[in-house]
């Protein structure tokens, strides 16, 4: 098999920013403890979210990826999420997760750039463009905090996303989206920012879109039945 060129990913991103532009991204997730976890039920989850009008799909691990990519016919981006000792990075960490992600049909690979150490030798730099030169995949960098965003641009990204803002123990700690780094990155970057991170209401991705955010991610909010339970049952508490 061929490795597409970088001319080959420049399209491959200009014709993603095109499909997705303005429109909602869903994250099809279910980690081996939650009840919906398994590969078929995420590609009947993503199948459900392309009936609803998303425009592209956030997935983990090989055999999610794998099998979405047979259900829908939308872009993917894919992650490999990983405990590795020693290290709290954990979103697709290495080349060998890279490598069985691409090869189950990912488009875009997701990969932690936070500034924390990671399992993968050299620097952040090095990293994506392993990636690039042995996938010929774009890479979405997962970034915290507005430097990181500049720092993930710096190192090669082809796309940034705020996606773990409140997750570092150095950035904001809210309950809220943080609209303000979406606005403070689509000011700075010249590459798409994607919004996501704790996105519950089409108003809050709306608000995403207006602080120029290129799309929106939302997972919890549509794919987390438990989670979106619990919201409710919190929401009645309240009042009590």
């Amino acid at each position: 098999m061929s490795i597409p060129t970088p001319s080959d990913r420049e399209q491959q991103i200009a014709s993603f920013v095109e499909r997705v532009r303005h429109r909602l991204i869903v994250s099809c997730q279910a980690l081996p403890h939650e009840p919906l976890h398994g590969a078929w039920i995420m590609a009947r989850m993503a199948v459900a979210a392309a009936e609803g009008g998303a425009a592209a799909i956030r997935a983990n691990g090989p055999e999610d990826i794998r099998a979405i990519r047979q259900a829908v016919d939308l872009p993917i981006i894919g992650l490999f999420k990983d405990n590795v000792p020693g290290y709290e990075v954990y979103i697709t960490p290495s080349m060998e997760h890279v490598r069985a992600i691409v090869a189950a049909g990912t488009d875009i690979v997701a990969i932690d750039a936070t500034a924390r150490p990671r399992p993968q030798p050299g620097t952040l730099a090095d990293f994506i463009a392993a990636i690039h030169d042995e996938t010929g995949c774009p890479v979405l960098a997962d970034i915290s905090t507005f430097e990181e965003g500049i720092a993930a641009e710096e190192a090669g990204a082809d796309l940034i996303s705020t996606t773990m803002s409140g997750y570092t123990d150095y950035s904001p700690q809210q309950r809220r989206p943080d609209l303000d780094l979406v606005g403070q990155l689509a000011a700075r970057l010249r590459v798409p920012v994607l919004a996501e991170g704790r996105y519950r209401t089409p108003e809050q991705v709306r608000a995403a879109l207006d602080s120029g955010a290129l799309a929106a991610i939302v997972g919890g909010a549509i794919t987390r039945p438990q989670e979106i339970t619990r919201w409710f049952v919190e929401g009645i508490a309240t009042r009590e």
